[in-house]
């Protein structure tokens, strides 16, 4: 789409990209990107709309099978990250890539001198970081452990990294997942300074208020090809929703009042501490009934994480008790955890959700695969299990070409419909849904939000934790605020609240007395 704008103003193009994988898949068809100078862009599309792997090629960690890219008016071949970083092309991933155990100083300068020897000169590397810090309004503590920092200053030393390196043009993804709506709006202040010094952000997102009020311009991706170039102000958030996935996206989540009845999850004072000697859990306390959405709030880092280790056997608390229908399952095995009804979507789909390199349909039904229905003795009764993979794979509109394709070769939304699928299906009494529709597309998280609602409407309990402020309000029926490995607020009704009161508790800023939690725990 043309936008007015001569070629001689960008100093980025990206001309007819393509990338076809050694699988066939082609992730990028015919894509022309480009950027200005001082501006923000949006990218957006679904996962597997072909975004990510754009990116990859700008920064130099994947080259295109065809097209070319343009910095400057000069054609380069970014052959790997460290010739991006050259041309002056950063880029602060979705996962931070910190060393916890360093300083921030000491992350800022990794792999760049200055050194005493074979060690980082720890004066000068401070130095530095005090000097860009000022430099770029980037407030940071450099002697700081990063494992020990909140993880929006976390963001600023990915961001003030590549500065360092002399970065002009940075690609943020996911900028804002981990932040409080605070964090967020200081994330946006430092933007905006930035663009107007002349730096150029390319700001991936599935965050639409945040793209209209940051943005200037916007590309929209869908099925590997751009689907046009905006100026950010004439396009409706309904618009952006239906050019990213061909269809009109409901974005609130329609729900019925939540009858909750008999208490499912019981926890009692769980305490850890974590390898570093930090309390992660502080005595929390609180009940998932059955048909109601719990939900928990709160800057990731808080204790949320290993809450739900401990309630699925990935760890096991100092002190407290845990139980599912009056039964503990504190250090049971995670078999034993499923057989009581318990299932899991985890955080980090591709570490625990999947067998990457197993089919959809090992995938769907590695849960089950003992039950007589889908196993006779030694061996497996095939036909019920392509049957009933198949089902799944319909019922929870997963695309691919069958349920036999690889599972790691589909796109993120896709992968995590295949965790669900197999988690929801399973007749659970309670559901761990840990950041269920994270770094994924509208329409898949559309179609998640929609069943966790539905299944907790016919009966079964769910414990939500999602640093998505708007989901974790929307979905829950009652709410619990997380806060340095506390329980800080509980809330009955989330409708009520504020992001900036949600944003008050979740920075520890205001608290709830403990009698206050009780009396809404407990009523």
């Amino acid at each position: 789409m043309g936008d007015g704008v001569n070629r001689e103003e960008y100093i980025v193009q990206m001309k007819q990209i393509s990338k076809v994988y050694s699988n066939g898949v082609a992730a990028n068809q015919g894509v022309d990107f480009n950027l200005k100078k001082g501006e923000i862009h949006a990218l957006m599309g679904e996962n597997g709309a072909g975004k990510s792997t754009l990116m990859k090629m700008l920064f130099g960690m994947e080259q295109p099978t065809s097209g070319e890219i343009v910095i400057n008016g000069e054609t380069t071949v970014l052959s790997s990250p460290s010739v991006a970083i050259s041309k002056g092309i950063g880029m602060v991933h979705q996962h931070f890539m910190l060393v916890p155990s360093l300083s921030v100083a000491e992350n800022v300068v990794l792999g760049m001198v200055p050194k005493k020897g074979i060690f980082i000169d720890k004066e000068k590397a401070i130095e530095i970081t005090r000097e860009n810090a000022e430099k770029y309004n980037l407030h940071v503590e450099p002697e700081m452990r990063v494992a020990d920092i909140p993880v929006g200053m976390k963001q600023k030393v990915e961001i003030l990294k590549a500065l360092v390196r002399g970065a002009k043009i940075l690609i943020l993804d996911e900028p804002t997942a981990v932040l409080t709506a605070q964090e967020t709006e200081e994330l946006f202040r430092e933007l905006t300074t930035l663009k107007k010094e002349g730096y150029t952000v390319v700001f991936i997102s599935h965050k639409l208020n945040e793209i209209k009020e940051i943005t200037d311009r916007l590309t929209i991706m869908r099925n590997g090809r751009s689907m046009g170039v905006y100026e950010t102000k004439d396009v409706s958030k309904e618009d952006i929703s239906r050019l990213m996935v061909g269809r009109d996206v409901v974005l609130n989540v329609q729900k019925d009042p939540a009858k909750p009845t008999e208490t499912v999850l019981k926890v009692r004072d769980l305490e850890y501490v974590n390898e570093w000697n930090k309390k992660m859990l502080n005595k929390v306390s609180f009940d998932v009934r059955k048909g109601e959405i719990l939900g928990i709030a709160g800057v990731e880092g808080n204790g949320q994480k290993e809450l739900i280790d401990m309630l699925f056997n990935l760890n096991v608390p100092d002190a407290g008790t845990a139980e599912v229908n009056g039964r503990s399952i504190i250090g049971l095995p995670q078999a034993k955890i499923r057989e009581m009804g318990v299932s899991l979507v985890p955080e980090d789909r591709m570490l625990y959700g999947i067998a990457g390199t197993a089919s959809i349909e090992e995938n769907v039904i590695s849960d089950r695969c003992a039950k007589k229905e889908l196993n006779n003795g030694p061996l497996f009764k095939m036909s019920e299990i392509h049957k009933l993979s198949e089902q799944l794979v319909k019922d929870y509109t997963v695309l691919c070409k069958s349920p036999a394709q690889q599972v790691g070769m589909l796109s993120g939304g896709n992968i995590q419909k295949v965790v669900v699928a197999r988690e929801f299906s399973n007749d659970p009494a309670l559901i761990l849904a840990d950041q269920p529709t994270r770094g994924i597309d509208v329409g898949a998280t559309e179609f998640i939000r929609k069943k966790l609602v539905e299944l907790s409407r016919s009966g079964v309990a769910v414990l939500l934790v999602s640093a998505d402020l708007a989901e974790v309000m929307e979905l829950s029926d009652s709410l619990i605020v997380m806060h340095n490995g506390r329980i800080v607020a509980y809330f009955r009704d989330a409708e009520t609240l504020t992001d900036e009161e949600m944003g008050e508790y979740m920075l520890g800023l205001k608290e709830q007395t403990p009698e206050e939690i009780r009396r809404v725990c407990h009523d």
